[in-house]
């Protein structure tokens, strides 16, 4: 039995023309070999599997061929190209940074560059995964890359471009290698397919030029798994089950779903995706990749950015003339928010299916129990109708049935009512210290007198009704409201306020923030200040702390007392490194579990 050779191995291109997907780069290379205008050293970077190391090799043996053709490619029958298709050539070298990257591995790099070539014109270096040498390798390997000697080529490849240093990067040619397109690797591989006598399904190939990612090594790779998992007769639905790929057909049932507002049939369809072990991610995932594409199959314009088969892309331009855009948008909005949220949600099963939920009820019409439904992700239609309750009464009849025989309502029948205006009579003059407020029920009517300007008041702004001719008198201030408080409510409440100050009070919100509020003589609070520039800023809004703390603390009779600090009294405030720095030399053993843990004060 022949040794068996992979596909990645046995298809690798020999010839520039034999390169998929990078054409660019391959001209830019042939035009260089034709000219002569060859740079001591390139650097090829890209994702993995997209011929990176292929090219080089490739430019390798071109460069050092006795007789290229007239469009730049190797001769493929001289002395020189035989040998490195034998794979024992002489002047061409690879060296696996990843695990040759110290200085000494660069040193003896170093010593046979100045050897000069025994056949042929240069000796090339091929540095495979270069951003893996070491910043002291980098700097011994700086001076012999900018000036090597003239029969001396250097390639460097990458995958991690970001991780070479600049100096290295400003010293050579750059070729940033693609990921290749569907299309094209769904081409190689159906002239894989037909020299290995393989039978297949386009849209099976499809699915492995999606799984692929771009690159045709991890396309070849899968091919060859597929191919031995269907005995040679390769399927769409074998490749599915091989792979444990999610069927297109499932995101295109899910829409048609949702665009019928049918949430039990795609509860029930996502029930059985789960049950068959795919994760809930990849579900929304998948959707939102699914929408994305039907959203691009609407306009012609767009249709060349859909990476797939012809059969695939006549279904999506089917499903998109059923979609409305506004529905495509907010469902990419909702799967969206969902993505987000999945790797913090504890409940992800529950977190996919509202989501799914709320993609199914875009289209919906809006409940006339709950106005506004839709456009709020708080709130969720109604899924059934027919558990809908009987129709309400109208709202003047239980009004009606209200004040004349009060009844208890039950738990789950709640009104909301909208108080209609008062209309004020002669006999009850208007009057700007008082605004009746009415319950929805029957009750006795509360006039809230005014206390002030708070500070959810003053971030509202100049929309809000102007308070200045209102007589601010103390025996008019409702003294029904007078909740006991501790000072630890107090703190509480004071750094609340302090966070809702205005923008235009940040840095004095942040120095309010710091200070410690104590109850003096109850329910007296008292605030001492460290410099008189902030006892005067503070004095300025102590109307609105005043009003503020009354409030939140549920007592009207709360009064406000500002004093300047005694400078005697005064203690240095402390940063949180001066903090960490007493602690440890008090308890040695917090330092011991500092460095035993290595740990540092951000």
């Amino acid at each position: 039995m022949d040794n068996y050779i992979v596909s990645a191995r046995k298809y690798r291109p020999m010839t520039f023309s034999s390169v998929v997907g990078q054409g660019a780069l391959t001209t830019t290379l042939k035009n260089a070999v034709k000219s002569g205008k060859l740079a001591h050293a390139y650097l090829f970077c890209g994702p993995r599997g997209v011929g990176k190391t292929t090219c080089a090799r490739i430019f390798a043996k071109t460069i050092n061929c006795e007789h290229p053709t007239a469009d730049g490619e190797a001769c493929n029958e001289c002395d020189s190209c035989n040998s490195f298709n034998e794979g024992r050539s002489m002047n061409i070298f690879e060296l696996d940074a990843a695990s040759n990257n110290s200085v000494e591995n660069i040193k003896n790099l170093m010593e046979q560059t100045q050897i000069p070539p025994q056949t042929g014109r240069y000796k090339v270096f091929i540095i495979d995964e270069v951003h893996m040498l070491s910043p002291a390798a980098f700097n011994a390997f700086l001076k012999t890359l900018e000036e090597p000697p003239k029969h001396v080529i250097f390639i460097l490849a990458t995958t991690e471009k970001h991780k070479i240093l600049p100096t290295i990067l400003s010293r050579c040619q750059i070729y940033d290698f693609e990921r290749m397109t569907v299309p094209e690797i769904i081409s190689h591989l159906k002239m894989v397919a037909q020299n290995e006598g393989i039978a297949f399904e386009e849209e099976a190939l499809n699915v492995i030029a999606e799984k692929a990612d771009g690159g045709m090594r991890d396309a070849l790779s899968i091919f060859d798994q597929v191919a031995s998992f269907s005995q040679g007769n390769i399927t769409f639905q074998k490749v599915l089950e091989d792979l444990n790929v999610l069927d297109a057909d499932h995101y295109f049932q899910i829409v048609d779903h949702a665009l019928a507002n049918q949430v039990s049939d795609i509860m029930l369809l996502l029930d059985g995706i789960v049950s068959r072990g795919f994760d809930c991610g990849n579900v929304i995932n998948g959707l939102a990749s699914h929408v994305r594409n039907v959203m691009i199959a609407k306009n012609p314009q767009t249709l060349p950015l859909l990476e797939v088969s012809d059969q695939q892309r006549n279904k999506y331009q089917e499903q998109a003339k059923k979609c409305p855009s506004p529905f495509l948008y907010k469902a990419l909005k909702i799967l969206n928010e969902c993505d987000v949220q999945y790797r913090q949600s504890s409940n992800k099963r529950l977190l996919t299916e509202i989501s799914l939920i709320r993609v199914a009820q875009i289209t919906q019409p809006e409940d006339q129990d709950v106005p506004g439904a839709g456009r709020s992700p708080k709130y969720l239609k109604i899924l059934f109708k027919n558990l809908k309750s009987a129709k309400p009464q109208p709202a003047s009849q239980v009004a009606g049935a209200t004040s004349a025989h009060p009844q208890v309502q039950p738990a789950h029948a709640t009104t909301y009512s909208v108080p209609e205006p008062v209309a004020m009579t002669a006999s009850e003059p208007q009057s700007s210290a008082s605004y009746p407020i009415h319950s929805a029920g029957s009750g006795p009517r509360l006039k809230l007198k005014n206390i002030g300007m708070t500070f959810d008041t003053l971030r509202r702004g100049p929309e809000q009704p102007d308070y200045s001719s209102i007589q601010k008198t103390e025996d008019k201030v409702a003294t029904s409201n007078e909740k006991k408080f501790t000072e630890e409510e107090l703190s509480i409440q004071w750094t609340l306020m302090c966070n809702r100050m205005p923008k235009r009070l940040v840095g004095l919100a942040s120095r309010l923030k710091n200070l410690t509020p104590r109850i003096s003589e109850y329910p007296i609070i008292e605030i001492v200040l460290d410099n008189e520039i902030l006892l005067q800023q503070a004095t300025e809004i102590k109307g609105s702390i005043t009003a503020t703390m009354r409030k939140t603390l549920g007592n009207n009779a709360i009064s406000l007392s500002l004093q300047l600090a005694d400078p005697g009294t005064m203690k240095k405030a402390f940063t949180k490194r001066e903090i960490f720095d007493n602690l440890r030399q008090e308890n040695p053993a917090i330092e011991k579990l500092r460095k035993s843990l290595g740990l540092e004060l951000a």
